[in-house]
């Protein structure tokens, strides 16, 4: 398949191209920048140069493609603005195409809000977090038209790659720092290995029947500060320091997205697994701190 993508130079975005390049699939990617332009070409994509807050510039100079995947959200007050803006000139495009297009949209773990024991499913009611209920219409407008095959994946908290959910305590250990944790150390965190995820999203691609959602999620919920400590361990800290941020601090300091991280969640990837045979197999994120922290 040809695949456009969006996002493809963030840590779930540089996985997927490498998965799909390496599945034989052409991948046309969006830049916004020369750097992002360079990193695409290096990874084998093609590169249509634009930014998602103005599709107007790009869409038409976008071939036809097979494919669409959404990975990029700008973490800013206007995120769900841009998003109606892009989706706006996108769908009608994508409609407008000699073939029906697969459209992978990305919504997220914490459109669930906090689980408790509770495990959640794709059958779950959404609760989200307020930073993110902008999306829970855009993706029911993806799923409900039927201009488009419409699929959507809620990753759990991402790791691995050159960025992800962890780098933040590394940070903080390596400068010899406190551990900033957000909430509690016994807050629990679904989490999935970005190349895991990648396999997902080239799974769905190719496999998923449309109109149908999957969770993202290879560990159902791990405490942080479990996490933190492993962190800490695997950078030479023998007796971490984890210091307690409220959450009003965290959002002030990243901005109210990062109330997320106090959301004490279980998830499910299980429907993955039984549809469309997606084994991941990073299913320990404490051992395999040893090679991210390297």
């Amino acid at each position: 398949m040809r695949v456009f993508l969006l996002g493809a130079t963030g840590t779930i975005g540089q996985a997927v191209l490498r998965a799909l390049i390496a599945r034989g699939h052409e991948v046309v990617a969006l830049a916004r920048s020369e750097a992002s332009a360079g990193k695409i070409a290096q990874l084998g994509g093609a590169v249509v140069r634009g930014d998602i807050g103005t599709p107007g510039q790009w869409l038409p100079g976008l071939p036809d493609v097979d494919g669409v995947i959404q990975m990029a959200c700008d973490f800013d007050s206007a995120m769900g603005e841009t998003e109606r803006h892009l989706l706006d000139g996108l769908l009608p495009r994508l409609a407008a195409s000699r073939r029906k297009v697969r459209f992978i949209y990305t919504g997220g773990c914490w459109l669930f809000g906090s689980t408790g024991d509770n495990v959640a499913t794709e059958d779950s009611a959404l609760s989200p977090l307020p930073a993110f209920a902008w999306m829970v219409p855009h993706l029911q407008r993806v799923l409900e038209s039927r201009d488009i095959d419409g699929i959507v994946i809620h990753p759990a908290m991402v790791y691995g790659g050159d960025g992800g959910v962890f780098r933040r305590f590394e940070q903080d250990a390596r400068e010899c720092r406190a551990i900033r944790v957000v909430g509690s150390e016994a807050v629990r965190w679904p989490l999935v290995h970005c190349d895991d995820l990648a396999d997902l999203y080239a799974l769905a691609l190719e496999r998923a029947a449309p109109q149908s959602t999957y969770l993202g999620v290879a560990t159902e919920g791990v405490p942080v500060g479990k996490i933190a400590r492993a962190v800490a361990h695997r950078v030479g800290v023998a007796v971490p320091v984890i210091d307690i941020v409220s959450e009003d601090a965290a959002a002030q300091e990243l901005g109210e997205w990062a109330r997320g991280y106090v959301c004490d969640q279980r998830l499910s990837g299980a429907k993955a697994r039984k549809e469309l045979g997606w084994a991941p197999i990073h299913l320990d994120p404490t051992r395999d701190v040893m090679e991210l922290c390297a």
